[in-house]
């Protein structure tokens, strides 16, 4: 987008009776013209201008900051997670309650959730388990507290779909991304923590070679700023993920949980997963091969078994 684009989406006209022949635009975010009667005054510094004509006046605003912070969300967004989240469940039939209310009330996840030693949970099962639509549910669960009344201290919500086939969802830059996005969006005051490396990189600080290094920065300060509030952060589909980024990817997981901060990852039954993640003496796990009963019987009593 132009300068002068965008000082046209930021004009705000108090008036604009000047006559049939008066017109006013931007040349560069300093220079202003006025063709017809009356007379303009620019104070030079791009973000706002006073035009006179007959017997009204205009004042134009450019609210550049405001435009920098739009355009670095858009920017960072490879992919929006929430829209990823309907897509998944329409292609899998849709999300009963049913299907997953056993786990809120499993031992493994109510430690987790309760437990200020339990910052991590990993949901683990076979191709076929129910695992993505499982975690959909509890990101609705969780996503509930965010509007909560009875919630004390506040509750932010962040999660990403790891999807092997997509470019935009199969690196770990990408997940950091998402999660970025997500908490960004629903809390603005973070954008900040973007904005002052992106207003020297522009879009590359997201895609060059350092990009990794750039957005797990910026995500280890935006939790250093929600300290006031429990965060949880979920990850879907681990073994999707790219093979060479998952050491990392694990490693900064580990290092940024807290009792305040808290994940959810699942993942097949993989070794190099388990070999890795085993070492996180944070880590709570849940098999859904060992909860076979309770993730099959809402389907039985619906289908009257």
């Amino acid at each position: 987008m132009t300068d002068q684009e965008r000082a046209h989406d930021r004009m705000n006209i108090s008036d604009n009776v000047f006559g049939d022949n008066t017109r006013i635009w931007q040349g560069d975010s300093s220079r202003f013209q006025l063709d017809g009667s009356g007379s303009i005054q620019n104070n030079n510094t791009g973000s706002q201008i006073s035009a006179v004509g007959f017997n009204a006046s205009v004042n134009v605003h450019y609210n550049r900051g405001s435009t920098n912070k739009h355009q670095c969300l858009v920017d960072l967004r490879s992919t929006d997670p929430r829209d990823d989240k309907a897509r998944i469940e329409q292609s899998k039939g849709y999300l009963l309650r049913g299907s997953y209310q056993w786990v809120l009330e499993n031992a493994a996840y109510k430690q987790w959730r309760r437990s200020e030693n339990t910052q991590v949970l990993w949901i683990k099962g076979d191709p076929g388990k129910g695992k993505t639509m499982l975690l959909c549910g509890i990101v609705d669960e969780l996503t509930a507290l965010e509007h909560s009344t009875n919630q004390q201290p506040g509750v932010l919500v962040s999660y990403f779909f790891c999807e092997a086939a997509d470019a935009r969802s199969n690196d770990a830059t990408s997940v950091l991304r998402g999660l970025i996005y997500l908490l960004a969006d629903k809390q603005p005051s973070l954008i900040r923590r973007i904005q002052k490396k992106y207003d020297h990189a522009g879009k590359a600080l997201f895609e060059d070679t350092n990009a990794w290094f750039a957005v797990s920065g910026i995500l280890t300060e935006m939790l250093q700023d929600l300290q006031s509030k429990d965060t949880y952060l979920i990850i879907d589909a681990l073994d999707e993920c790219a093979p060479g980024d998952l050491p990392k990817l694990l490693s900064f997981i580990q290092a940024s949980s807290s009792s305040r901060v808290k994940w959810i990852i699942s993942s097949r039954n993989q070794p190099e997963i388990e070999r890795r993640i085993r070492s996180n003496q944070h880590l709570i796990t849940l098999s859904l091969e060992q909860n076979a009963e309770h993730r099959t019987r809402p389907f039985k009593q619906k289908s009257g078994i």
